[in-house]
């Protein structure tokens, strides 16, 4: 089995993170609206995933009008374009590392910080699960494995 080579926690470089989609966003034709990068700011700042109603607060303060409608379509559309993940498990939102590259994503999630690792395994693990699920017949369309545990900082 091929070794996971490298992380990403989501609290690094959130100013090159935004920079790096909006010039993706421009490559493709896609319109980053100023409500869109706002959230997605917020989201890059964050220092562990971030919930919508969390955003939601965070946005009236530039944007008293702002419902949960608002929110739900700006991650939608940065969700549907591969900016950000959505970790089901806790319902929460982080940005992409590699927006630039159509991937699976493994996580491991801390259930003491919540914080979220990204984690960048080649295809290894998430081939591993095509491979399983073709076995059975199951033809995946997605796929996000969050792991949740104790990470190194919290378990000392």
């Amino acid at each position: 089995m091929a070794a996971v080579r490298k992380s990403h926690h989501h609290h690094h470089d959130a100013a090159g993170i935004v920079r790096e989609i909006e010039r993706e966003c421009t490559s493709r034709g896609l319109r980053l609206t100023p409500l869109r990068r706002e959230v997605l700011v917020l989201i890059a700042r964050a220092r562990k995933p971030v919930k919508a109603y969390d955003l939601l607060e965070s946005l009236r303060d530039s944007h008293a009008g702002a419902a949960p409608p608002t929110v739900y379509r700006a991650l939608d559309f940065l969700l549907d374009n591969g900016f950000i993940h959505k970790l089901e498990s806790i319902n929460a939102f982080v940005f992409c590392q590699h927006p630039t590259t159509a991937h699976q994503v493994p996580f491991l999630i801390c259930d003491v910080c919540e914080g979220a690792t990204e984690l960048c395994d080649d295809g290894a693990i998430a081939g591993l699960i095509e491979r399983q699920a073709d076995n059975f017949g199951f033809h995946a369309r997605a796929q996000t494995l969050e792991v949740h545990g104790v990470c190194k900082h919290c378990a000392a």
